[in-house]
């Protein structure tokens, strides 16, 4: 039998604080061979981004590994120098990350960032190197791609970042890609493209991944086999299908039972208005020439009227690109651009000045996308959902305590871990620490951008769960923002549908998922709803 690709014996992974010993990983091993796709699935913070990216050497220098070897194409990878990581990364091995926005450098262009990567480990001329990032934009979906190519990543949106990463990680065509999390920031009709791209990269390289993922409909179409972790280990292994038909083990079997599910909480159909928009827009100019004159504008959000009732979760669903965050931002006037009425209750928002909005903000919170980047890694937990109520004088540093430790308890966090820092968490362990940022000033209305994305199923579960929960006790009011339409289904009252800035469908939720009226609504809902292909995967 040939030696495969990655091979991790006995692994263990430690993390050394200056009191404690956090044994993230204890004696995994697994093999993944040449052109196989083994998936990595468990709950946020069992071990599985940890195991994968110490194959490249890329963790913390708190890690430590008291016992096991990894060898990648028969090399130990453990004990291997700087010449030959730097070799290894980007040539041998590619990495698409889970937080593109936090990975992507914001001080280079898109071009700038994989040219890099290619010119790193090739030697080409310019212009094939211009020829090159063209046709990788091409390949993950960027539209307009030359028109892109001198973006920055701030100007590109979650999936767009995604989308990118994507790119840079396939540039050299490695033998092997490990995708943690891939698929995270994309909406449904985009996944399945770039599921059957990287299906399609695969089978023509021959490359083996190392796939880790909590949607475990992606999993069974794509991976070839399935390891289960579960707190640090591996409790199950085995081919896909079997393990998807005849699980072994009972965490997962709760693995594969969880599901978005029950209905929206019980609201009152005349309860009062609390947020509104008439024709709001926001354009941004394209300038060009040497005065850098406006020539056009984007136009991001064209005209979108809205209202979201005390108590109800309204749902803004669309592609990648749409305009969806763009929406949000203007709501909470932090983009200059935005031109349009916007209503809280009886007050304009779009005549208030800053310090006004200050004080509003306290009853209009947000739970941004990415939460490592808006976290802040220089305070604590503690700090960071108790920072809200330090601006807003609200209560003592006793009280503060006793607040956090309550709203950490309510998204399923352990208090005692209060005192750690972001980088100390998983991705969803992190969004769980932003959502708690936003409940703890029990707010009357949450934005909530892609707040379940990074989050495995059985998280998802419990958050809209305490969501829903929530919202009945408080008449809390939310704008979900997502490209997840199973967890539309189970928390939003009404939905909106953008396309390229504009609504083309809105009503209510039963109303659109029962009869939707628009193709591209139905296309949507085809494609978050039906099981779709991979071709060339599992084919009888």
């Amino acid at each position: 039998m040939p030696e495969p690709l990655v091979k991790v014996e006995n692994l263990s992974i430690d993390f050394k604080s200056s009191e404690t010993v956090t044994h993230a990983v204890r004696n995994v091993s697994f093999e993944v061979a040449k052109g196989e796709t083994l998936a990595l699935v468990g709950e946020s913070g069992s071990g599985k981004s940890i195991t994968a990216l110490s194959i490249l050497g890329l963790t913390c220098p708190a890690a430590s590994y008291p016992s096991g070897k990894i060898l990648l194409n028969g090399k130990e990878m453990l004990n291997a120098g700087a010449a030959d990581l730097l070799n290894a990364r980007g040539k041998i091995a590619g990495v698409i990350f889970q937080e593109p926005m936090t990975s992507l450098n914001p001080l280079h262009t898109v071009y700038k960032q994989i040219a890099e990567i290619i010119q790193a480990h090739t030697a080409i001329e310019k212009n094939a190197v211009r020829r090159r990032v063209l046709e990788l934009l091409n390949l993950v979906g960027i539209r307009n791609a030359e028109s892109r190519l001198n973006a920055y990543p701030h100007e590109l949106s979650g999936g767009q970042r995604q989308r990118v990463m994507i790119a840079m990680a396939l540039a050299n065509e490695p033998d092997l890609l490990i995708a943690d999390e891939p698929t995270t920031a994309l909406d449904v009709t985009v996944q399945a493209q770039v599921m059957q791209l990287l299906a399609d990269i695969q089978s023509r390289m021959h490359m083996a991944v190392l796939f880790i993922s909590h949607d475990l409909g992606v999993v069974r179409q794509f991976a070839d086999r399935v390891a289960v972790m579960y707190q640090g280990q591996i409790v199950e292994i085995a081919p896909t299908e079997k393990l998807f038909q005849n699980p072994g083990h009972a965490y997962t079997q709760k693995l594969l039972d969880a599901e978005p599910s029950g209905k929206p909480a019980n609201r009152a159909a005349d309860a009062p208005v609390l947020i509104s928009t008439k024709d709001l827009k926001v354009h941004f100019p394209i300038k060009k020439g040497i005065f850098k004159q406006t020539v056009d504008h984007v136009r991001a959000v064209d005209g979108v009227s809205i209202q979201i009732r005390e108590g109800e979760s309204l749902g803004v669903v669309g592609e990648s690109g749409s305009g969806k965050s763009t929406l949000a931002f203007a709501i909470l006037r932090v983009l200059k651009e935005a031109d349009g009425v916007i209503s809280f209750g009886d007050i304009r928002l779009d005549k208030c000045g800053n310090r006004k909005m200050r004080s509003l903000r306290r009853e209009i919170q947000v739970v941004f996308q990415d939460p490592f980047g808006s976290l802040s890694p220089r305070m604590p937990i503690s700090g960071i959902i108790a920072e809200g109520l330090k601006i807003h004088g609200l209560g003592n540093s006793a009280m503060h305590d006793k607040l956090v430790i309550k709203v950490m308890e309510e998204v399923g966090l352990d208090p005692d871990l209060r005192h750690r820092y972001p980088h100390e968490f998983s991705g969803g362990q992190r969004q769980r620490v932003a959502i708690a940022r936003a409940l703890v000033l029990k707010p009357q209305l949450i934005i909530l951008d892609e707040p379940t994305s990074s989050l495995d199923r059985t998280v998802q579960f419990q958050i809209i769960e305490l969501l829903r929960n929530l919202q009945a006790e408080h008449k809390l009011a939310y704008m979900f923002i997502t490209h997840d339409l199973k967890v539309v289904k189970a928390l939003c009252h009404s939905i909106i549908v953008i396309k390229n800035g504009q609504v083309v469908e809105a009503g209510d939720a039963d109303r659109i998922f029962k009869t939707p009226q628009e193709t591209y609504t139905r296309d949507l809902l085809k494609a978050a709803f039906d099981d779709y292909r991979i071709r060339g995967k599992h084919q009888e």
